[in-house]
This record gives C-alpha cells, structure tokens and sequence, in this order.
C-alpha cells in the first residue's frame, strides 16, 4: 500500500514537472519526446530482453546499442529493416562479430517502428529528431 501511494506521487510531481517544461517547447520537441517515450515502451516489450536495460547488449550473444558504431544515419534504414524482418547474418558492431540471429517482428506497424527507431537512435545513436512514418515506409520498400 505505501509503495503504491509513493508511486502515485511520484508519477504526479513528475507529470506536473513535464507539463510545466512542455509549456515552454515548440510542437515539434513535444512530439519527439512522445516518440522517444512511446519508443522506449515497445523497446520495453520487444527489445530489452536481448539488448538489456542501458542497451549494453548480452556479452558475446547480442550487440550492444549503446555506444554502437552500428546506430548510425546510414544504418537507420537497415536497423528498422531489422527490427521488421530480423538479421540472419552475422553483425560485426565495435569490430566484434555477432553470429546470433535476431528476430524481426512483423507484428510491428510503420509508426511502431518509427517510435521505436525514435528512441534508439535519440538515446544511443546520437540523434534529437524524430523518425516519421514516411521515412519508415520508404526504408521498408527496400528491405531485402
């Protein structure tokens, strides 16, 4: 009962906390921390098992995401390739090879996966913008 009044408050002061910095932010930065915060539930749901909390990857099984060479903007179509359809070759990331498979999940909608690439690549990959649906559907038409 105390812990879920404490969390109760807790999720209260912070969403007051959030509305009052959000008065002061243009459309466009609220939309990408909406990205970035639905983002993180679905990689909550589909991704952290394997990459793990701070994105550190599960030693010699599956890469890291954090600090990765492999988050990068000429990657960005082939990681949301990936996260649809999955990787059945081997991944070299930070020089180290990765001969797991990973699973896609076709499951995952265009803008599932526009949320998700969003807090990827704002997180680990250097990134303060959204990735937007048509972005996504046009990387989609490329898959292999």
């Amino acid at each position: 009962m105390y812990f879920e009044k404490t969390l109760k408050t807790f999720v209260y002061v912070l969403f007051s906390a959030l509305l009052g910095l959000t008065a002061c932010q243009s459309e466009e930065e609220i939309k990408r921390q909406q990205y970035v915060a639905e983002g993180f539930d679905l990689y909550k749901k589909s991704c952290m098992n394997c990459h793990q909390t701070q994105g550190e990857g599960m030693a010699n099984l599956y890469p890291p995401l954090a600090g990765s060479d492999f988050l990068t903007a000429s990657n960005k179509a082939l990681v949301i390739c990936g996260m649809r359809n999955g990787f059945q070759h081997p991944l070299r990331v930070n020089g180290k090879l990765y001969r797991q498979p990973m699973p896609g999940n076709t499951a995952l909608k265009a803008l599932d996966l526009a949320v998700l690439t969003t807090f990827l690549y704002n997180e680990w990959g250097n990134e303060k913008k959204i990735t937007d649906v048509t972005e996504v559907e046009k990387a989609l038409t490329k898959c292999p």
